[in-house]
């Protein structure tokens, strides 16, 4: 059984959070150039070594960016089957509709959690509502050492993807514990609905979109 359509988003809000992590090397997603000298101030932070950052390389120090999951857990999950049994007994294919979005939520401390909510919808032919399921899937990461301006697509793009496997199955289990043979999602690509909200951003600020899925 396998969905028909996807959309989707990606958010950003707050919320207190804490913790340690386990290290992943994401020093593939753009770090500012540490030879560059600062042409103004405000470029200062991103650009130039701090006394504390050179005396910890002098020690021997491993100031790699670093990103680790610490945790990861269901919030929320809720399945209707409101014409069951009859819903159970179904001729045909159904549509399957799928609707994903992202959410980050940065809490200090270099922690971060993001929020993956996906819901499905599965209609009979004759349009009555076989099934409905909602999952709202979290994981809680920290980034040590990344540059500002890899933050948002770690977030939004590489963590929903370290999600979704588990999410998936999630889901799968739902629908088949509601009677209904698995539902076993196509993979989503978290890095075009960043390129969609890049591209919405620019629309509404006609500045052009930055960033890499």
């Amino acid at each position: 059984m396998g969905p028909t359509r996807k959309g989707g988003g990606v958010a950003a809000a707050a919320l207190p959070l804490g913790g340690m992590a386990a290290s992943r090397d994401i020093s593939d997603l753009k770090p500012a150039p540490a030879d560059r000298r600062p042409d103004t101030e405000t470029d200062r932070p991103m650009t130039e070594i701090s006394p504390e950052a050179a005396e910890a390389l002098a020690n021997g120090a491993d100031l790699t960016p670093q990103a680790g999951i610490l945790a990861q857990y269901v919030k929320d999950l809720s399945f209707e089957n409101p014409n069951a049994p009859n819903s159970l007994q179904m001729q045909g294919q159904p549509k399957i509709e799928v609707n994903v979005n992202v959410n980050a939520r940065s809490g200090g401390q270099d922690m971060y959690e993001v929020e993956l909510k996906i819901g499905a919808a599965a209609r009979a032919p004759d349009d009555s509502l076989a099934f409905q399921v909602e999952l709202l899937y979290a994981g809680l990461f920290r980034l040590v050492g990344a540059p500002q301006d890899a933050l948002e697509p770690f977030l939004v793009v590489e963590a929903p993807r370290i999600l979704f496997p588990f999410a998936r199955r999630v889901i799968a289990d739902a629908v088949r514990d509601g009677g209904f043979p698995p539902l076993m999602l196509e993979p989503i690509d978290f890095g075009g609905l960043y390129l969609q909200q890049l591209e919405q951003r620019q629309q509404v600020s006609g500045q052009p979109a930055q960033g890499t899925a």
